[in-house]
């Protein structure tokens, strides 16, 4: 019995020695590692949701973003774009933000509007004329001054988007004169300037998500929607609604947004190069969303099917006419002094 325990004890002292000699346990821990490794685990990741197509304006300038930061960083940062609502939709992104669940997102500044009631003057119809309104407003002193709003609710506002300017899309005859708008079932998103717009052409506003909309359009829930013509051809809208009514009536735009703990805890010097990025995939985007509409109203002018009015100047002057109460409404009960501010902004020419 003796004899057996000795020979299991030194069977297993021989057995402990060879896989000690395999693995090289008893190397000193200071040996040089993998150092293409050891910089995979110290790289930051930003998860960047968005719930558009990744060849529309958002979802190019977000992949320009991405590119930006990386190679400033060096890859310490890595972006992962998720579009087209594949992490979150419009409804919970913003939740999700607040409380840390992903990094970045970029909304529209409407469905802002119930959270900073202030924001509803990007709404206001036809306050915008041209891409240089938009740009100066929303890269300037006014558009810092909404996006440092965003501090009190632990998020960091890095910038402003711009999509480009709102058509008019239907299944019926192209909407053209302010009766035409009589009783249609009409995608308005959560802004209450957008509601009372579609109230005021008696029509009916219907609250849909962005990733729903198509739904919607088959289900025939949706009579019409006002969208950029790029969300327009990303989307295949055009499959289900083939009259489209140029009008320019309002801009479509995105607020990107940092969750403010996540930026904080970033280094300084990091930092500095996330804001650099964004300053730059700006100014990228504000020079290729016009182009990028452009281009996509090329193709949709090329569907046989389609069919494309532009409203008349004599219309739209109705229409601006017909939306004043809106404006009544901004100064009475949210703020004068904003759009004060605004049309100051844009008049500065």
């Amino acid at each position: 019995m003796r004899l057996y325990i000795t020979t299991a004890c030194i069977t297993l002292v021989v057995l402990i020695g060879i896989i000690g000699y395999q693995q090289q346990f008893w190397l000193d821990s200071s040996l040089p590692i993998d150092e293409e490794q050891g910089g995979l685990n110290d790289q930051i990741v930003i998860n960047f949701s968005h719930v558009v197509a990744e060849d529309t304006p958002k979802g190019q300038t977000a992949i320009k973003f991405a590119e930006l930061l990386e190679g400033k960083t060096d890859g310490r940062i890595r972006v992962v774009i998720y579009p087209n609502g594949m992490l979150y939709n419009d409804n919970n992104e913003l939740d999700a933000l607040e409380h840390g669940d992903v990094e970045m997102i970029a909304p529209t500044f409407s469905k802002m509007t119930k959270t900073l009631p202030t924001w509803q003057v990007l709404d206001l119809p036809y306050l915008f004329h041209t891409e240089d309104d938009v740009e100066r407003v929303l890269t300037g002193p006014f558009g810092e001054q909404l996006l440092n709003q965003l501090s009190r609710f632990n998020i960091k506002g890095l910038a402003f988007w711009n999509n480009g300017f709102k058509q008019m899309l239907t299944d019926g005859d192209p909407l053209l004169k302010v009766e035409d708008f009589q009783g249609l079932k009409i995608r308005a998103m959560p802004s209450k300037v957008l509601q009372q717009q579609f109230t005021l052409l008696h029509a009916n506003p219907v609250a849909t998500s962005f990733d729903e909309v198509y739904t919607g359009l088959e289900n025939k829930e949706l009579d019409a929607q006002e969208n950029t013509i790029s969300n327009i051809y990303s989307k295949g809208f055009y499959n289900l609604q083939k009259s489209l009514t140029i009008t320019n009536h309002g801009v479509l735009g995105y607020a990107v947004m940092m969750n403010e703990d996540f930026y904080n805890s970033l280094p300084s010097d990091l930092q500095e190069d996330v804001l650099e990025a964004i300053d730059e995939a700006t100014a990228w985007n504000f020079e290729h969303s016009k182009q990028m509409n452009d281009d996509n109203l090329k193709g949709l002018e090329q569907l046989p099917d389609v069919q494309i009015e532009t409203l008349t100047k004599a219309e739209q002057q109705r229409w601006q006419k017909l939306f004043k109460p809106i404006y009544n409404y901004y100064r009475k009960q949210v703020s004068e002094t904003f759009l004060q501010e605004i049309e100051k902004e844009i008049n500065s020419k």
